[in-house]
């Protein structure tokens, strides 16, 4: 067992798992540690386990919050599309099911932009966003995978190790092609979010490696949008929101390294920065 996978088991351990009713689903979500609420949105074709360590790692200083989306993990799938305004409205309501008025956000690749849809519809209920690893902008993707999405079919994953995980925690071992259909789909949605990313009111701390499935150039400007890139020595506060790259990282090595992402993401919900010479 990796390391990332045995913290994930420890996670699960610590963890009291319950269902809420959400948009006509069976929600599955474990709540852990003790603090301020975060909420936690994993990736595609994941789970809470697959998360591994960060989700502990924010347990010690946060009531932590992890949900399972539409037809991943222990949720059921039902027959609707997976979108990126559906899965925010999933999780706006799963916050009100659960008595959650406002939180600090985590998410990560598919859950980053289901995150960001959140801030952008129902603003009133992300208090930080952390976003790991997306894109608010199909333009901004890496042009190898752009060319990827077009080849994409079931046959790719069914009857590969990915069904074989995927059928572990599945209410319905059998729905595992509809299911892969509807992710498939979600990737050739619409997606150019510029404008409203522009409007953000919430702090916004973006978290992606150097060898991600954005573009940096992309990265940087998602961070400019978000009124990031100014100098911070010539009499200015900084911006609220704040930039991480991760060196010598791919788009599926983002979530394992928990120290360093823990690093950016403490001071972050602390609202700490480091002092510079000028600071008085």
């Amino acid at each position: 067992m990796t390391l990332a996978a045995s913290a994930g088991v420890l996670a699960e351990d610590a963890a009291k798992g319950d269902y809420a009713e959400v948009n006509g689903m069976r929600m599955y979500y474990e709540v852990s540690g003790s603090g301020d609420p975060i909420v936690v949105l994993h990736g595609a074709y994941m789970n809470i386990p697959t998360m591994g360590g960060i989700i502990p790692a924010l347990a010690k200083s946060h009531t932590v919050y992890a949900l399972e989306f539409q037809g991943h993990g222990r949720t059921e799938d039902i027959d609707r599309p997976v979108t990126y305004p559906n899965l925010a409205s999933d999780v706006a309501a799963f916050m009100d099911a659960v008595g959650l008025e406002k939180a600090d956000i985590f998410g990560y690749s598919m859950g980053a932009a289901a995150g960001l849809r959140l801030a952008i519809d129902y603003p009133e209920k992300v208090d930080q966003l952390i976003t790991a690893s997306v894109s608010y902008d199909m333009a901004g993707s890496q042009p190898a995978f752009l060319e990827m999405i077009p080849t994409m079919v079931p046959e790719m994953f069914i009857g590969s190790p990915m069904e074989d995980a995927w059928k572990e925690y599945a209410p319905n071992p059998e729905g595992f092609r509809p299911f892969v259909e509807r992710m498939i789909a979600l990737e050739h949605e619409p997606l150019a979010w510029g404008d409203e990313v522009k409007e953000l009111k919430s702090p916004v701390l973006i978290i992606a490696g150097d060898a991600d499935m954005m573009t940096l150039e992309h990265l940087v400007s998602m961070f400019r949008l978000l009124g990031g890139g100014e100098p911070g020595d010539m009499g200015k506060p900084l911006g609220a929101s704040r930039l991480a790259i991760l060196p010598a990282t791919s788009h599926t090595a983002v979530i394992d390294q928990v120290d360093l992402l823990m690093g950016f993401i403490d001071p972050f919900l602390k609202g700490e920065t480091p002092k510079g010479m000028f600071d008085q």
